[in-house]
């Protein structure tokens, strides 16, 4: 009964504090205070205080302010510009044609970025006005985009990864590596609805093709060659086991200046804005992180999760059914925090119940990514629609239904990965 009033307190402090818009971290904090001081007998000062260092004393997590800087770096540079070029000429002739640029372009800025806003805003800045310029479907062209876009948050390096692996203590090398396979599944899937679509609806597609000879096509990817490198010295340094997350991101940090440097766009002035941008963004992670640590801290205290985990697992549920049920939890969860919050809020209570049930927490965190993407693209709080709203100044509820499908995709590619849950731990596991 204990633990019930417990939760409804937690419950109900939280979204009350987050509907009259404090930040998110001192919501956290403020509902670990909460617990500390009506449901346990210890003192939250000393507590607050060893919990707010240990969290953040974390040499892992020093890769994460180094990723979110390369990001920043890249978003400032012509990188994006010379993507969507070198790409076109390869997708002129598939169903769909120019939106599948949205889908790889996404993707390969990805594994250069680690964040899904900054690779929405990236990419849509360039596609969006060129595809609208040349007739492509809106709806189609956005939808896809806002899908594509949460591609940052699955394929490495992703911050989100980072903050996951730091809190469950798993390998984040090893996520980095799981998340490969699952990123280009959703890939394929995103590009085969653009072709089904487009074969539907032929006249959604532009019917002039601007013819590309094998000489163009080869002579432009000269563009891609810069990113291309990045990434290959970025994941495969991890990959190869030659560096780790934190040394890797130092490198890519190092490879985005020198891009940025012989693009022409290093200025004083873009190196300041990235820096203070990247500053910024980590300083907010690092009070989530801080803030999630002290609840989950407090909660620890309350025997809350120990609870929850004990309760869980005397329900019976098989692994499909924990699974559907979890799914469907974090997609409201989704509706009202953003993803880093989702993360560290629920790993620490979630976890031991999913361990219990034999349930491998590098899957886990594969998974947890993919129901986190679909919070980016859920009303009302789904950054990346609020990105798309900042670019093309439509509705958020009007930019959520040209989402929809691939938020049904997401769906689609969270049970594939539930049923065959090779298809995230093989390359891990065949690198060893």
């Amino acid at each position: 009964m204990e633990n019930l009033v417990q939760a409804i307190t937690i419950a109900v402090v939280l979204f009350t504090l987050l509907g009259l818009g404090v930040w998110v971290g001192v919501s956290l904090i403020a509902v670990g205070l909460v617990v500390i001081t009506f449901f346990t007998s210890t003192s939250s000062g000393p507590v607050f205080a060893t919990i707010a260092w240990g969290s953040t004393a974390n040499w892992t997590l020093t890769a994460l302010p180094l990723f979110i800087w390369m990001g920043e770096i890249l978003f400032r540079t012509s990188l994006a510009k010379d993507m969507f070029s070198g790409l076109s000429p390869w997708v002129q002739n598939l169903p769909g044609r120019l939106v599948h640029v949205n889908v790889v372009g996404c993707g390969i800025f990805a594994a250069v970025s680690g964040s899904s806003a900054a690779t929405t805003a990236t990419i849509g800045r360039i596609s969006l006005p060129e595809l609208k310029k040349r007739g492509y479907n809106e709806a189609l062209a956005i939808g896809t985009l806002a899908g594509s876009g949460t591609l940052g948050l699955l394929i490495p390096p992703s911050i989100i990864m980072i903050v996951y692996g730091v809190a469950a203590q798993v390998s984040i090398n090893r996520l980095f590596i799981a998340g490969v396979i699952p990123g280009i599944m959703l890939m394929l899937l995103f590009s085969a609805y653009i072709m089904i679509w487009s074969l539907r609806n032929k006249n959604g597609i532009p019917h002039d093709v601007q013819v590309a000879t094998w000489r163009d096509r080869f002579s432009r990817l000269k563009l891609l060659l810069p990113v291309v490198l990045l990434i290959v010295a970025v994941i495969g340094s991890i990959y190869s086991g030659v560096a780790t997350a934190t040394e890797a991101a130092a490198l890519g940090v190092f490879g985005a200046l020198v891009i940025a440097g012989f693009s022409g766009s290093l200025t004083i002035k873009s190196f300041q804005e990235s820096l203070y941008g990247a500053t910024k963004t980590s300083c907010m992670i690092a009070f989530i992180l801080i803030g999630a640590a002290f609840l989950t801290s407090a909660m620890t205290f309350s025997g809350l999760p120990a609870d929850l985990a004990t309760w869980i697992s005397s329900l019976g549920l098989s692994n499909y059914a924990l699974i559907a049920v979890l799914t469907v939890f974090f997609i409201i969860l989704g509706c009202f925090l953003d993803g880093i919050s989702i993360v560290v809020l629920t790993t620490a209570v979630i976890l031991p119940a999913v361990k219990a049930v034999g349930i491998d927490p590098l899957w886990f965190g594969i998974y947890l990514v993919f129901v986190v993407e679909m919070a980016q693209i859920t009303p009302p709080l789904g950054f990346n629609l609020f990105v798309i709203q900042g670019l093309t100044g439509k509705n958020i509820f009007e930019i959520s239904k040209m989402v929809f499908p691939f938020f049904l995709l997401m769906i689609l590619a969270t049970a594939i990965i539930t049923f065959f849950p090779k298809i995230v731990t093989w390359l891990v596991y065949a690198s060893v």
